[in-house]
């Protein structure tokens, strides 16, 4: 980074890559993609701190599949589909903390394993055991403090092979140890990798945000480095300079940086200094122009007075202003210009690898050329 620094240069892909507008508009693509990476997963949910507690439980919908995470008594941490054995209601809404699940349509009632404890009326259903109606597990791991979670039932699966490596900056963050602060559910009139894309190049940094991010990073300047279909790209604040006047044993470049990870496919995890956020992208509608975002932000320490708060919104709402009046209404205007006659397909810089790297991953991942 410091070389690039003084060479004026940044990382480079070895061409320009031509990424065909229909990456973006095609529905059938979109449909693909819904059922390869949404339904059948496994994908990031967040960090462990959702559910810290014994007891804690959420729902997760934006899979477009009903998800129940419930933390167990033992301190492990289950995932069930939401929908209940008898009729299919769902049994659990919003998060918070309970020892049973009661579906509210006829009180049938499950623990934190997922099993049915209880249902008014036993004898009308002396033939259905209850160990056969319990709540329908899905596949879960929870490591360095983090959640993967498979939409779809069946066998659980390994983590380190999804990661190609990147597991070992994830240990070193302790991410064990973050509280969370807040989510913001965002939606927006684009394709959900679109979304992705606004966080993975500071070629724009200077033009985008001349008073807001520019005096503070970079534009142009960033590390990449490629781990499976995963990325890690680092961007360098204006401090970086100060790490030539310290010992190189004694370098700590993340007060100094912004390190963005994508967890393929939707999940963008960024370490802001003193904070982290994800960023969990998920399509929406028909999969083509509409998308949610899941936006969370964890702090350090837990926001327990009201200095603290006030601190922690500030850089909340700097950062949802930033994205809301800056990132988004431009996107938008890409989406929508994406239908037009415009162009066949954008093109992604030498200066812009993570941008190719991404998309070199979806096309791999659906098997398209």
């Amino acid at each position: 980074m410091l070389c690039y620094l003084d060479e004026k240069t940044t990382a480079m892909a070895n061409d320009i890559y031509a990424n065909n507008v229909n990456d973006y508009v095609c529905p059938r693509q979109a449909a693909a993609e819904k059922e390869q990476f949404f339904r059948k997963g496994p994908i990031s949910i967040g960090l462990s701190c959702l559910v810290p507690k014994p007891g804690d439980f959420m729902i997760h919908d934006l899979t477009g599949v009903p998800i129940l995470l419930v933390r167990r008594p033992d301190g492990s941490l289950g995932a069930f589909l939401n929908v209940c054995r008898h009729r299919g209601a769902r049994v659990a809404e919003g998060c918070g903390s309970a020892k049973l699940f009661t579906c509210p349509f006829h009180a049938w009632t499950y623990d934190a394993d997922g099993k049915l404890r209880g249902r008014p009326d036993e004898r009308s259903f002396a033939g259905l055991e209850k160990d056969k109606v319990g709540l329908r597990p899905l596949p879960i791991v929870e490591k360095y403090g983090m959640i993967w979670v498979s939409p779809t039932p069946g066998p659980t699966f390994e983590i380190a092979p999804l990661l190609g490596g990147l597991e070992r900056d994830l240990a070193e963050y302790k991410l064990e140890g973050y509280h969370h602060y807040e989510t913001r559910i965002l939606r927006r009139q684009m394709n959900w990798k679109l979304v992705i894309d606004t966080f993975l190049e500071t070629y724009h940094l200077q033009f985008l945000y001349p008073k807001t991010i520019y005096p503070i990073l970079h534009s142009n300047l960033a590390t990449f480095d490629a781990f499976g279909r995963n990325l890690r790209m680092i961007a360098a604040r204006r401090t970086i300079e100060q790490l030539c006047a310290t010992p190189q044993d004694q370098w700590n470049i993340i007060p100094l940086t912004a390190v963005i990870c994508v967890l393929f496919p939707n999940t963008a995890f960024i370490i802001q200094g003193d904070h982290l956020e994800t960023w969990h992208v998920y399509p929406s509608g028909d999969g083509v122009n509409k998308s949610t975002m899941r936006v969370s932000f964890y702090t350090p320490e837990p926001a327990n007075t009201e200095k603290a708060r006030k601190y922690w919104n500030k850089n909340f709402n700097l950062l949802m202003a930033t994205v809301e009046d800056e990132d988004f209404p431009m996107a938008e205007g890409i989406q929508r210009g994406f239908h037009s006659p415009a162009q066949e397909a954008i093109h992604f810089g030498h200066n812009e690898p993570a941008l190719q790297h991404f998309h070199k991953s979806v096309k791999t991942a659906l098997g398209v050329s």
